[in-house]
C-alpha cells in the first residue's frame, strides 16, 4: 500500500518519523511523495508553538480536500496534547500521541487501514520516494526522550515526559546498520541528549563508544544546553568525525528573563561555553533560539537580547514570538508589552538573525570545505551541506548524491553558498 509521510517539528520528530517510514519498507509498503496517491497520510505534528498547531490542521485539511479517500492519521506531540481537536478536523481517521507511536504501524492493521496482504514482499528501496535518499545520505538516531527541565514556558516535558536514554549497545548497533545502508552521517537526537545516562554511560562516553566502535565518516548532535558544555565534553571534537556544529538555544540575552523563564544559566555562563567551544573548534557554526515577547519582558530586557545577539556572531538564529502553551506556568503570567511592540520586537531581531546568517556564510567564501552532497533540486543543480552545516549549491552533470567532495565556496547564493566542486580525475 501507498504511505505518505509529513513531518513538522523538531529533528527529533524527524528521526521518529524515519523509523515509521523504514518500518513501513519492511512491512513490504511503499513510501510515496504525494498525497495524490496515497492510501494513507501520516503526519507527525508539533505543539511547540500556536502556529505548529495551526499548520498541523491545514496540512490535515489540504491532505483531505486533495484526496478525500485517504486515511489521515496524525501522531506526535499535538496529538498528545489535544487528541481531541485534531480528531475533530474532517477527514481524520486515527490519533495517536508519542506513547503510542512506536506502535503505529500495528495500530493501522489493527484499524484495517493498511491491508497485510497487499505487503508480502519487501520493498527494495526503488519504489520509495525521493525522501528515501535522505535516509541514506543523512540519518537522524533519537538517543533519548523526555525532560525533567520544566522551563516556564515549554510544553515538552508535558507532552514527552520524564527523561529516559536508549541503551548504549543498541545505539552503536543502530549507527552501524546506518552506516551498512549507505549513511555519511548520523544525527544523534532527542529533547534533551546533553542529558543522556543510561547505566553510568553519558553522552560525552557515548560519543566515544560511537567513533571508537563504528565506521561513521560523520556524527552530528542536534542540540546541547549551555550548561552542558564541559571541557572533557568538547575535546573529543579534535576528531574530524564530529561535526563542528553546536545549537545552544538561548532564548534570552537578559538574566532576569532567564530567571523567569527557569533557564538553567546565566549568560556569564553561556559565554562561557561558547569561548570554551571556540578555543577547541574556531570554524564551529553555533546556531541559537530566541524567544521574542515572552510575558513581562521589556524594552530594556529586549534590548540586552539584541544587543548581546548582536555581538556573539551566531551563524544562524531561530527567532520565535512567545506563544503561550496549556499548563505551562509562564501562560498564566500577565505580558507587559502590546502586540505591535512584540512584532516589533521580532521583525527587529529577524533582520539581525538574517544578517547574522549572511555574515557567516561570507567568513568562508575563497575556502574549500568537504560537502556532503543530498540531493538534486532542479536539473543540474545539487545541494549539500559542510560540516559546520553550511549549505552549498554547484552545478554538476554528476551524480553527486550521498557523496562527500570538496567544493570551493565561492559566493553566497540564496540560502546557503554556490560552490565549485572538485571532483577527482578519472584515470
Amino acid at each position: 500500500m501507498k504511505i505518505a509521510l509529513e513531518t513538522l517539528g523538531c529533528k527529533l520528530n524527524q528521526a521518529e518519523t524515519e523509523l515509521v517510514a523504514r518500518q513501513c519498507l519492511e512491512a513490504g509498503h511503499r513510501l510515496v511523495a504525494s498525497i495524490d496517491e496515497a492510501d494513507v497520510y501520516i503526519l507527525n505534528t508539533c505543539t511547540v508553538t500556536h502556529i505548529a498547531d495551526a499548520k498541523a490542521r491545514h496540512l490535515l485539511r489540504l491532505a483531505h480536500r486533495r484526496n478525500a479517500d485517504t486515511r489521515l492519521v496524525a501522531t506526535g506531540c499535538y496529538a498528545q496534547r489535544a487528541p481531541q481537536e485534531l480528531a475533530r478536523i474532517d477527514g481524520v481517521n486515527l490519533v495517536v500521541g508519542n506513547q503510542e507511536k512506536p506502535n503505529l504501524l500495528r495500530l493501522l492493521y489493527e484499524a484495517g487501514y493498511l491491508d497485510k496482504s497487499a505487503s508480502s514482499t519487501s520493498s527494495n528501496g526503488d519504489d520509495t520516494t525521493n525522501d528515501e535518499p535522505r535516509f541514506r545520505t543523512r540519518a537522524f538516531l533519537k538517543i533519548q526522550d523526555g525532560c525533567n527541565n520544566f522551563c516556564s514556558y515549554c510544553i515538552v516535558p508535558l507532552v514527552r515526559g520524564r527523561e529516559k536514554s536508549l541503551p548504549a549497545a543498541q545505539l552503536v548497533d543502530e549507527v552501524r546498520r546506518c552506516v551498512s545502508s549507505g549513511a555519511k552521517e548520523v544525527v544523534l537526537t532527542g529533547t534533551e541528549i546533553g542529558s543522556y545516562n543510561y547505566d553510568g554511560i553519558n553522552l560525552r562516553r557515548l560519543l566515544e563508544k560511537i567513533l571508537t566502535e563504528t565506521n561513521i565518516i560523520r556524527l552530528r548532535l542536534s542540540s546541547l544546553q549551555p550548561q552542558e558544555i564541559s571541557p572533557e565534553l568538547i575535546d573529543l571534537w579534535r576528531d574530524p568525525r564530529l561535526c563542528p556544529h553546536f545549537h545552544l538555544p538561548l532564548q534570552s540575552g537578559s538574566d532576569t528573563v532567564l530567571k523567569r523563564m527557569k533557564r538553567r544559566y546565566t549568560i556569564t555562563q553561556y559565554e562561557k561555553s561558547l569561548s570554551l567551544i571556540r578555543a577547541i573548534v574556531p570554524d564551529a557554526a553555533i546556531t541559537t533560539d530566541i524567544i521574542t515577547g515572552f510575558p513581562g519582558e521589556t524594552d530594556e530586557e529586549f534590548e540586552e537580547s539584541y544587543d548581546f545577539c548582536q555581538k556573539t556572531g551566531f551563524a544562524r538564529i531561530h527567532v520565535f514570538p512567545y506563544s503561550p502553551r496549556p499548563g505551562t506556568e509562564a501562560a498564566r503570567m500577565p505580558p507587559h508589552s502590546a502586540n505591535s511592540a512584540r512584532t516589533q520586537r521580532n521583525q527587529n531581531l529577524g533582520a539581525l538573525a538574517r544578517k547574522c546568517d549572511q555574515n557567516y556564510r561570507q567568513r568562508f567564501l575563497g575556502r574549500t570545505m568537504t560537502v556532503l552532497w543530498e540531493r538534486q533540486s532542479s536539473a543540474g543543480l545539487w545541494s549539500g551541506r559542510t560540516g559546520n552545516y553550511i549549505k552549498v549549491y554547484t552545478r554538476s552533470n554528476e551524480d553527486l548524491r550521498n557523496k562527500i567532495l570538496p567544493a570551493k565556496l565561492l559566493k553566497v547564493y540564496g540560502d546557503g553558498v554556490m560552490g565549485e566542486v572538485r571532483l577527482a580525475k578519472k584515470t
